[in-house]
């Protein structure tokens, strides 16, 4: 089978890498590969967003599967592009992608399958949303309504820090288009995790939970960013828990989406809260999430060709997922300045050192190849992702290989996984 695989993170790395050992598999191609990925993909010079030459280079390549990492050629409509074609996509098509293009169209899913999740409203004028804000008289959420990179959200501990964010989004376009409209919505507590499935329209099939760890700096402080670190499995996410999960969020949305007469095909992302009062809805995301695909995909045993390709033509029901019973841990390690301004092209120095640690891989993401030298190409540069027996064992082999690698400003959290290796948790 031949395989194009859209996007140049380190999700598509990941895919990519499973792809490369599928024996379902016997050419992989990819868009603007990263450094990792163009190892083992044929490059394409062709933008990740650039649905019709990815189209066109579909056909002309006679590839048999397209699988799509990011959100935005999915909201944009590829995977209908490529269906009109004939050309098997994993991936929803772009009506069924508004559930991460839209947070007011997931809610509004939310709401018709019961589904639980914060209180909100919408907003594209300030002063209401603040007269909405001083009504309720608490800190809240803030999130822009369309995509934004992962990081469009605003969490604020007081109604003045909510205020601040709402100008901040809605004043001054901090996310672009994606905010001129905004969702506040109460802060909620608990711990998160995030639960992701492969869907084919009708049939969900749930991976283990994973959880991400989206600030910038230790003990969840600093900025958002596209994420620090995941891991999985999570102690706290018993098979109880996962069967709410499935039978009260994932199935639920995949059965309105259907009777929307917009099914939704690839993996569906449920950003979830554990708080005092149930599990409730954060978010959700269109495609697999970004660093937790690493982990996940590192537990995955299956023939991620065969899989991919039974997902996206509608064939799941005869399929399981097949999980590695190890843990496993990514770190992810960033440019200084990060999730701000940040400076590419500096030379990375320890990756063949880093990658000999037993039970790692080296995840790119924002890499590339200048000559002999991989250099930083991106805010998110490295994942070191290490499988063991244990989530502590895991940890360990992960900053061992980290601490193995280095170029100028680099940065990592150093408490990765860490909510899940304390007695309390």
């Amino acid at each position: 089978m031949r395989v194009l695989v859209v996007g140049n993170g380190g999700r598509e790395h990941a895919l990519t890498l499973a792809l490369h050992r599928s024996p379902s598999t016997n050419a992989i191609f990819a868009t603007q590969p990263n450094a990792g990925m163009g190892l083992i993909a044929e490059a394409l010079d062709i933008a990740p967003t650039d649905v019709t030459a990815i189209v066109a280079a579909a056909g002309q390549l006679s590839i048999d599967l397209v699988v799509v990492g990011p959100e935005a050629p999915l909201v944009a409509g590829l995977v209908d592009r490529l269906d009109d074609v004939g050309i098997p996509a994993l991936g929803p098509s772009a009506a069924a992608a508004q559930i991460e293009g839209s947070k007011q169209f997931a809610k509004e899913v939310m709401a018709e399958a019961g589904i639980p999740t914060a209180a909100y409203g919408m907003f594209d004028d300030a002063v209401k949303a603040i007269e909405f804000v001083r009504d309720h008289g608490y800190g809240m959420v803030v999130k822009a309504d369309g995509l934004a990179a992962g990081k469009g959200v605003i969490v604020c501990d007081t109604v003045e820090d909510t205020e601040a964010a709402i100008h901040q989004t809605l004043g001054n376009q901090t996310f672009g288009q994606a905010g001129d409209t905004i969702l506040i919505e109460e802060r909620l507590e608990g711990p998160e995790v995030s639960v992701i499935a492969l869907v084919d329209g009708e049939t969900v099939l749930p991976f283990p939970a994973a959880r991400d760890h989206k600030r910038i700096f230790e003990n969840d402080e600093g900025p958002n960013t596209g994420g620090m670190g995941a891991f999985s499995p999570v102690p706290q996410v018993d098979d109880s828990l996962m069967a709410v999960a499935l039978e009260k969020v994932l199935k639920p949305t995949a059965r309105t989406l259907a009777m929307r007469a917009t099914p939704f095909r690839g993996f569906l992302y449920a950003g979830l809260m554990l708080t005092p009062n149930g599990m409730k809805v954060l978010e959700f995301n269109c495609r697999m999430g970004d660093p937790e695909c690493q982990p996940l995909i590192a537990r995955l045993q299956n023939d991620v060709g065969a899989l991919f390709l039974a997902a996206a033509t509608g064939q799941l029901a005869s399929e399981t997922l097949l999980i590695d019973d190890q843990a496993a841990v990514c770190v992810v390690l960033t440019s200084g300045g990060y999730p701000g301004a940040y400076s590419k092209g500096l030379p990375i120095q320890g990756l063949d050192s880093a990658e000999s640690v037993e039970h790692v891989t080296i995840i790119h993401a924002g890499t590339k190849q200048q000559g002999q030298q991989v250099v930083t190409n991106g805010g998110r540069v490295l994942g070191v992702t290490a499988l063991g027996p244990d989530l502590e064992a895991a940890t360990q082999q992960a900053y061992s290989a980290a601490a193995r690698i280095h170029f100028d400003g680099m940065h990592l959290r150093r408490d990765i996984a860490s909510s899940a290796l304390r007695p309390s948790s």
